[in-house]
């Protein structure tokens, strides 16, 4: 059983190094976006509710996000743990999720933080946008979503700190240099890779 938390700001790579230390531990990767996508693309209840928040432009509300969530962690992949990229960003979001794996008599094992310089984070950023034609990805844009992940996650990195769950990784490096520094946080807090099958 591995049930992690991946955080970082924009541009620190967590999706990237998500994918790659859920397949290391055999545990899906939830992330809230790919889960929104997949209900609305499936038409399923929860996914038309989305769909109708998203497209009148407004941000999708705590108590619907982690309905959501609840959902995805209920399917039968993740019943061995899994990695979540997104979710919870706020600390009502994080209320609901220790609700939901108190009921399964669950806890989350750690939380990963990919510590990026903000200079690093806008560069990648900038990089990114340049490279994917993404105008919209200006110097204003991109500090924006920093500030808001810098006022809305401190404080959920607050309350799992005093858990002691946090292992904060540097985020500046080769992808598999920051992959095996995340891996040796994990294997440290006693997190076991599954046997090659």
């Amino acid at each position: 059983m591995t049930r992690l938390l991946i955080v970082g700001p924009q541009g620190s790579g967590k999706g990237t190094q998500g994918v790659r230390i859920a397949e290391t531990f055999g545990i899906p990767v939830v992330s809230t976006g790919d889960v929104f996508r997949a209900n609305v693309s499936q038409g399923t209840e929860l996914g038309e509710q989305v769909k109708s928040i998203i497209d009148a432009g407004q941000l999708v509300p705590d108590e619907l996000t982690s309905a959501v969530v609840r959902d995805r962690l209920s399917k039968q992949d993740a019943a061995e743990g899994f990695l979540l990229d997104g979710y919870p960003r706020n600390l009502a979001q994080v209320m609901h999720l220790d609700e939901f794996l108190e009921g399964r008599d669950e806890s989350l094992d750690a939380v990963i933080v990919l510590a990026v310089p903000r200079e690093e984070s806008i560069a990648r950023l900038k990089k990114r946008a340049s490279e994917q034609g993404r105008a919209d990805d200006t110097d204003e844009v991109i500090a924006a979503r920093l500030s808001i992940y810098e006022t809305e996650t401190s404080p959920i990195l607050g309350v799992y700190g005093t858990r002691g769950i946090v292992d904060e990784v540097d985020g500046v490096g080769s992808l598999d240099d920051i992959t095996n520094r995340i891996i040796a946080a994990l294997e440290a807090r006693g997190l076991t890779r599954p046997a090659a099958a």
